[in-house]
């Protein structure tokens, strides 16, 4: 069974994003003082009293607002309000009591929704002030007043939320997910793939660079197994970048990549290879993450019996620095090949996380010094004492030697590619570190 959903809801700048990063413990959502910054919905881990629930933190609701990207916030909103077991619906107690909470109370009483009544920004402790009561005009039972700068009155606005939650029941163990961020510039198709995926509007779709601001997660159960999916805003170059928010939306993009296991790099079919995709690729090589590139738009390319395999020649050069990365070529518009990226997700996380016996390892190192002698130097020849692996997630070996310095970067990628050879490792980089016998430390 699922976690229980508690969704929050209210007009633009009222506190919800500081009340959901408070209540997950997190600054998972990003905070400034400009309405209309939290787009999509965004999914965060609370635990009260024994209780574990997912919170959601929504767009502020504009019910009245033509602008296109507002009335899809309100769409994503919606979405929350049908999916939630309980609502927090967040008032400012600055602001006072004004017309567009009263409109949003009334489309929460049509949801039938339980929904709990937080009145923020009571930043004094001690009885309330006057303003306080003219919130009981919305119809909604006693408020809670509450800090969400300070965490004033987050236990009681809790404890009336769990009132509300559905009966515990016993929850079925799931299998470890494997979270994979979607990555790359903007308006390749990130949130379009998610929206494709999950069969509904999970993420906001515009033309408009920019739209996604904050790592969005969404979780997929399927034939493959079960997936984290985490939609992150696209990475532009630095002097593209012209206001605060853009840049803590990147290094929203950048944490995201930090807490996936795999990586998946989109470019545009239609555009091409660009500086920018390299940029964006060497944050997940860097990062140690299993990569898959997905060539989205493939739709719109004139073919011919060649095409692709021409085009992959081409990416192949243009990532030689991450050549274990497999290529995939979908279509999000028309569904082509879509499918077959959780398998070669799931590919990809394994070969991540592998681990090799140490004396497997050695048989194949044996093997390689025995087909390619070490280089020498000045009549002094590498020795390879032997390797171990370290950890995973990258795949990492130690090879003790006699001279790091004799250990040339050619002969490191030679020993990479028997070991990619015999055991496979796709779309994960491999890390060595060099250990000379009798540094200190080393028996």
């Amino acid at each position: 069974m699922a976690k229980p959903v508690v969704a929050i809801v209210g007009r633009p700048n009222v506190g919800k994003s500081t009340l959901f990063n408070k209540l997950v413990g997190e600054r998972l959502s990003i905070v400034e003082d400009t309405p209309g910054v939290t787009r999509d919905r965004i999914y965060g881990d609370c635990e009260w009293r024994g209780r574990s629930f997912s919170v959601v933190d929504t767009g502020g609701i504009e019910l009245s607002s033509g602008d296109v990207i507002l009335s899809q916030m309100r769409a994503q909103a919606q979405l929350a309000i049908d999916g939630a077991d309980a609502i927090i619906f967040v008032t400012d107690l600055r602001a006072g009591l004004v017309a567009t909470d009263a409109d949003v109370a009334a489309m929460l009483l049509k949801s039938g929704r339980p929904v709990v009544l937080c009145v923020n920004k009571c930043d004094t402790v001690g009885d309330p002030p006057a303003e306080f009561y003219e919130f009981y005009n919305l119809g909604l039972g006693d408020p809670v007043q509450v800090s969400s700068v300070h965490g004033h009155g987050t236990g009681d606005l809790l404890d009336r939320v769990l009132e509300y939650l559905p009966a515990e029941t016993e929850e079925e163990e799931d299998g470890e997910r494997i979270r994979v961020a979607i990555i790359g510039k903007p308006n390749v198709g990130k949130s379009s793939l998610i929206n494709r995926i999950t069969g509904e509007e999970r993420c906001i779709v515009s033309d408009i660079a920019g739209t996604t601001r904050d790592a969005i997660d969404t979780q997929v159960d399927n034939q493959y197994g079960s997936f984290t999916l985490i939609d992150t805003a696209g990475i532009r170059r630095k002097n593209k970048i012209d206001n605060a928010i853009e840049k803590y939306s990147i290094l929203r993009a950048q944490m995201a990549i930090e807490r996936a296991d795999v990586c998946v790099i989109m470019i545009d079919a239609a555009v091409g290879f660009t500086d920018q995709d390299s940029k964006v690729a060497g944050l997940a090589h860097e990062a140690g993450k299993g990569c898959v590139i997905v060539v989205n738009k493939w739709d719109a390319i004139e073919k011919d019996t060649q095409t692709m395999q021409e085009y992959r020649a081409k990416l192949e050069k243009d990532f030689s620095f991450m050549s274990y990365a497999p290529f995939l070529f979908i279509s999000v518009k028309t569904g082509q090949r879509v499918e077959r990226l959780f398998d070669l997700i799931k590919h990809v996380a394994n070969s991540n996380a592998m681990r090799i016996a140490t004396g497997m390892l050695n048989d194949v190192l044996a093997q390689a010094t025995a087909r390619v002698q070490p280089p020498t130097d000045k009549g002094r020849r590498l020795k390879i004492y032997y390797m171990t692996q370290a950890s995973t997630k990258p795949p990492t070996f130690v090879c003790f030697v006699n001279s790091a310095e004799l250990f040339h970067f050619s002969y490191q990628r030679y020993l990479e590619n028997r070991i990619r050879e015999v055991f496979g490792l796709e779309g994960t980089p491999i890390r060595f570190i060099i250990r000379e016998r009798g540094e200190k430390g080393d028996k």
